[in-house]
């Protein structure tokens, strides 16, 4: 270790030791260290009630159960952030406590864990290596960061989680690409990884990871009211091997492909804000492929206090429980039929406590063929016993505390 002419000179006749001023450099490295690693989180809790009887509605947001109060989860993230130099470097660690951690598939309760690196090439290429969330959808995993509680239909069609290499690149202030390659992702109700085979059933021995990439577009200032706005086109492909969990969309035997389209956009109505989302799955070695149109809004009255509306129309394979595409039949549709549903949701946001998230919310689930919701579920036919009805109904509460 080097010391520094003083304590060297402090050392000579006595007046300190170099073991303690090695000890002593330790720490304030550690305390420099630290000083520049954050700590945060939320505290999510929530309660939904289905008034059309036994539960009537499937759980949106990770099978959470009807009629009851619950704790979805604690998050806990710990950061390093990058710094401005040509090659910084960060991470990125974030741990899900409760009972929604079980959803992500990663296992360990990680929500997210990387490290973030930056090369000097170019106007610069910044990297996450190991855990991250998916580049598609206009919908996160964290859901405060959503103008809903209740998650979309594309949302469950959508990987949520990969494990890989993700690169990033602004080439100026309109236009950021990003491209990766997975060898794990996570979504719905299971997880893929990288195989030998792929494409239509390829089984050439070839190793065909996750490969994804996509564009987010800015509006500049020079757009006027629109500035600020963003369209983001992205697209995942995975190759087979199921890694547990039954068929999904993201995890049957030759993969999946996922193509995604989103806007956000400002109004000349400075208090509105619209976005629209479009999501196409291409499951192969399933009967029928889905796509998902949604359109979202949000009126903002004042600095705490907001309405969010979303509608949206589902076509292709039934969905589960969940809300997440499947294969077989449900929604009361047999031989593996498509399926069309509708879904309408009023959120209204409201932040009376400091650093405290409150939503009130009303959700409409309908299919179009048969009768799908009953005690919390899809089902596979119009005889249940208990009834089945073709309309699903939700009144949610939801409060988030953030540190």
């Amino acid at each position: 270790m080097k010391f520094n002419k003083w304590t060297l000179g402090l050392a000579a006749v006595g007046l300190v030791s170099l073991t303690s001023a090695a000890r002593a450099d330790e720490t304030n490295m550690l305390m420099t260290t630290l000083s520049t690693t954050t700590i945060s989180g939320y505290v999510d809790v929530a309660s939904q009630f289905n008034p059309n009887g036994g539960g009537g509605a499937p759980n949106y947001y990770y099978g959470q159960p009807a009629n009851s109060v619950n704790l979805n989860v604690v998050d806990i993230a710990i950061d390093h952030p990058q710094d401005e130099s040509p090659w910084a470097a960060g991470y990125h660690v974030e741990f899900w406590v409760g009972p929604n951690g079980q959803a992500l598939g990663v296992g360990n309760d990680i929500r997210q864990a990387y490290i973030a690196l930056r090369t000097p090439l170019g106007n610069g290429i910044d990297w996450k290596i190991g855990v991250f969330d998916t580049i598609v959808g206009y919908e996160s995993t964290t859901t405060l960061n959503n103008p809903n509680y209740s998650h979309s239909y594309g949302y469950n069609m959508e990987p949520t989680t990969h494990t890989g290499v993700l690169g990033a690149y602004k080439i100026n202030d309109i236009a950021t690409v990003q491209a990766g390659v997975a060898d794990t992702s996570y979504g719905g109700s299971g997880a893929y990884t990288a195989a030998a085979g792929g494409f239509g059933g390829n089984t050439s021995g070839l190793y065909l990871p996750t490969i994804m990439g996509g564009v987010t577009l800015t509006a500049p200032d020079s757009f006027g009211w629109a500035k600020g706005g963003t369209a983001s086109f992205d697209i995942i492909n995975t190759s087979g091997s199921v890694a547990g969990g039954n068929a999904s969309p993201n995890n049957n035997g030759n993969g999946a492909t996922t193509y995604y389209a989103g806007v956000t956009l400002p109004t000349p109505i400075a208090a509105l804000k619209v976005g629209a989302s479009f999501d196409y799955l291409n499951a192969r070695d399933v009967s029928g492929n889905a796509w998902d149109g949604a359109l979202y809004g949000t009126y903002q009255f004042n600095d705490k206090l907001s309405l969010n509306l979303r509608a949206e129309y589902y076509n292709g394979q039934p969905l589960n429980a969940a809300g997440a595409y499947q294969t077989g039949p449900g929604f009361g549709v047999a031989n593996n039929g498509d399926q069309q549903a509708q879904e309408f949701t009023a959120t209204v946001q409201y932040a009376l406590w400091a650093n405290v998230l409150t939503r009130l919310e009303f959700r409409w689930d309908h299919v179009n063929h048969g009768n799908g919701y009953s005690n919390n579920t899809f089902n596979n036919t119009d005889e249940e016993p208990g009834g089945l009805r073709q309309d699903a109904f939700m009144l949610a509460a939801q409060a988030v505390y953030q540190f």
